[in-house]
């Protein structure tokens, strides 16, 4: 059985190499800022740990995340059970986010999609639904190649196979987005 300090090792190897792709993580933080200036939305999409990292970072947006500023337009495409049930029955699995994508996104909006392998075949969907509208797309994924990180616009991939590992970096990457987005719009309140 691993021991928690043998976890935490890994943690900090992982966030350490991490560090080789902060232009990548910055360039996306820029990314976000200059779609919700334009107007746009950031749609989130991704499975399991990577939805609720959808919902957490869609709710931090929309509130707040430290800072009082005005609600940033966010939507969490892992949120509507009516939405992904019927998707899901009606058509297939892989369609639950494409069909929200097709509805809700526009050619200023961005999606980021989560998936740590990278070959989530709903999330794949929503990409290229995404890409169609002419949307931007920011994957976010583990250090394997995979589709999304050939699909997407941008692709920040985790220096990681270990799922647990890749989903705290996800999440350490989603707060600073957060906050750098905060911070543009907290300037201008």
């Amino acid at each position: 059985m691993k021991t928690f300090l043998s976890v935490l090792a890994q943690h900090q190897v992982v966030l350490e190499q991490l560090a080789n792709n902060s232009d990548e993580i910055e360039v996306a933080g820029a990314l976000l800022i200059s779609v919700l200036k334009q107007g746009g939305k950031i749609l989130l999409c991704g499975n399991g740990g990577s939805a609720a990292d959808c919902q957490h970072i869609a709710a931090e947006f929309v509130v707040r995340y430290e800072k009082k500023r005005k609600a940033l337009a966010a939507i969490a495409l892992t949120t509507d059970t009516s939405i992904l049930t019927a998707a899901a029955n009606d058509f297939d699995f892989d369609s639950i986010f494409s069909r929200q994508v097709e509805a809700l996104g526009n050619a200023n909006d961005c999606l980021i999609a989560i998936s740590t392998s990278g070959r989530s075949g709903n999330v794949i969907a929503a990409v290229k639904a995404a890409n169609n509208k002419g949307m931007a797309v920011i994957g976010l994924t583990g250090s394997e190649g995979s589709e999304l990180s050939q699909l997407a616009t941008m692709t920040i991939k985790v220096p990681s196979n270990i799922t647990a590992r890749i989903q705290e970096a996800h999440i350490l990457i989603g707060h600073w987005w957060c906050a750098v987005v905060e911070d543009a719009f907290s300037r201008e309140a």
